[in-house]
């Protein structure tokens, strides 16, 4: 008995020490307010996109949290709002799957706030399927959607003093190429290729603000015990769920690099940059290829039908 009690406490040690060396994660403080100045947050009725849109209205920021969800966004504002004390926390509806609607999220904030701080493209997940436009749900939603919100509100951006927008990746990004063929004649890309775009989103990004009051960053937020694999088969979710209440971060734990992209002073000379563990990391070497990066800029800008000098 004390044998098997000795591995017990063996294992757990184990556990609690691989845990917090490799899974917790970095804490980002910092005491900077944000009264005034306005946020938006997309997949912000859950997971770390609700963990980063309460720390940021604890800050005083007008936070729009952008959902397709609309009775999740509505009670996450409830949540945020009573926690921070804050009521300058919006609901407005975004679907990243449709094109349509990213459009109108566009129209509609653009009429309605005056400024912006603060994009952060968070929202993601694994799906199958396909998007209103006819592109894999993946890349659809968590490159080319993004890609397009950004681009209607570059202007708003660059008419703040300063401003940043924060691409949430993922390490998975090292696993992906680019395949323009597969792009052309199937509207996708497969898994992990998504997040090598918002890879090469930011970088291309960065080079075309050169000069301007806008920066941009992406990060690999930790590996989260969030709901990324709602769309995942039984199976998949069998395999995934158990490991992911062991080992993942929980949605404050992920949220860190978020934050500390969002805002740490003095980040701007390393726009373009990627993000882990509130540190500045490298990049797969695809990740580097600003080739790349610029035909991925003018392939989705053809894709999503738009016109950007």
């Amino acid at each position: 008995m004390s044998v098997l009690l000795s591995v017990l406490v063996g294992v757990l040690a184990a556990y609690i020490l691989i845990y917090y060396s490799l899974f917790k994660g970095a804490r980002f403080k910092s005491n900077v307010t944000l009264k005034g100045k306005t946020a938006i947050v997309t997949g912000s009725n859950t997971g770390i996109g609700k963990t980063t849109a309460l720390d940021l209205a604890k800050r005083g920021a007008r936070v729009i949290l952008a959902c397709r969800n609309k009775q999740k966004a509505e009670a996450a504002v409830y949540d945020i709002r009573k926690e921070s004390g804050n009521p300058e926390v919006l609901y407005m509806h975004l679907d990243l799957a449709s094109f349509k609607s990213v459009r109108d999220f566009a129209v509609t904030f653009l009429k309605s706030e005056p400024r912006l701080d603060l994009l952060i493209n968070n929202a993601g997940l694994i799906a199958s399927g396909r998007t209103e436009d006819g592109f894999g749900m993946a890349f659809g939603i968590n490159h080319l959607g993004h890609y397009l919100l950004t681009l209607l509100l570059l202007d708003r951006l660059k008419q703040a003093e300063h401003s940043r927008v924060v691409n949430v990746s993922a390490l998975l990004h090292r696993l992906g190429s680019v395949d323009f063929n597969l792009l052309n004649t199937q509207k996708d890309l497969v898994t992990g290729q998504s997040k090598l775009c918002n890879v090469l989103f930011t970088r291309e990004l960065a080079n075309r603000l050169e000069g301007t009051s806008v920066t941009c960053y992406c990060l690999h937020p930790g590996v989260i015990a969030t709901e990324i694999g709602r769309n995942m088969g039984v199976l998949q979710k069998l395999l995934f769920l158990p490991m992911s209440k062991l080992f993942f971060l929980d949605p404050e734990g992920g949220a860190q690099t978020t934050l500390y992209c969002a805002l740490q002073e003095g980040l701007e000379p390393l726009s373009g940059r990627y993000f882990s563990s509130c540190a500045l990391q490298n990049v797969s070497a695809h990740g580097r290829d600003d080739a790349l990066a610029k035909k991925l800029w003018e392939v989705s800008e053809r894709l999503c039908g738009l016109s950007y000098a």
